[in-house]
């Protein structure tokens, strides 16, 4: 598999090199604000400090993305299976308000998982369910921030989130990414389009337009080598 750097856009060595530069710079302050995340963490509730996850990157090539743990282990309780909102622990909310669990993803980009501006790596359970449009946001590195945060973030459809996805990948370059830059630390900043709504985050995507007409989905076609 090319890294995501080795391509016919140029701008995707200027995008590394920029990755690289800025991850370098500010690992030092980023790994000390994670310590002192993760000793809280640590201390408020049980469990690891950090949470590891397979996800989809570079043309659904599966890598480990590491953040922060911001919830507590439990699952259910008295029966009742606990939304993500209910698992949140006060200081994970905290951690999330700060953006701080997502520094543990600057090992990411260091070695050229992720970079710091692309559609957000999902879950592996998705892929089979993309239809073959919705595909196309692996032709670019997953991202921390993206086209797609910075436009409703969990306030939007899975539909419209797959559909700035691929306007990203249609029209990566230095001027867009310094736009979604922009627009994302005033995100960070206002606190503004993260909660799908009050008590809870986004549901699951459930790939009702990849099934329809029992057609085959575009992650098949991918692992067959089809052109997707």
């Amino acid at each position: 598999m090319e890294p995501y750097w080795d391509t016919h856009n140029p701008y995707f060595i200027v995008k590394r090199l920029l990755d690289l530069t800025v991850a370098l710079a500010v690992a030092a302050p980023a790994a000390l604000l994670v310590g002192v995340g993760a000793f809280a963490m640590k201390r408020s509730s049980a469990g690891p400090a950090f949470f590891v996850q397979e996800r989809p990157g570079y043309k659904g090539k599966a890598f480990r993305l590491y953040k922060l743990r911001t919830m507590i282990i439990e699952t259910e309780r008295n029966g009742q299976t606990l939304g993500d909102m209910q698992r949140t622990t006060k200081m994970g909310s905290l951690l999330r308000k700060l953006s701080i669990d997502e520094l543990p993803q600057l090992w990411n980009i260091l070695k050229g998982e992720m970079s710091f501006l692309g559609p957000r790596p999902l879950l592996p359970k998705y892929l089979p369910l993309y239809s073959t449009e919705q595909m196309r946001r692996h032709d670019v590195p997953p991202g921390i921030s993206g086209w797609a945060q910075v436009n409703g973030r969990n306030a939007i459809t899975w539909e419209e989130k797959f559909r700035c996805d691929v306007w990203y990948v249609d029209n990566v370059s230095l001027r867009v990414d310094l736009g979604i830059l922009v627009l994302t630390i005033g995100s960070v900043v206002m606190r503004t389009g993260v909660n799908a709504g009050a008590s809870e985050t986004m549901g699951e995507f459930r790939g009702a337009q990849a099934a329809e007409g029992g057609q085959e989905s575009a992650w098949e076609e991918h692992r067959e080598g089809r052109p997707a």
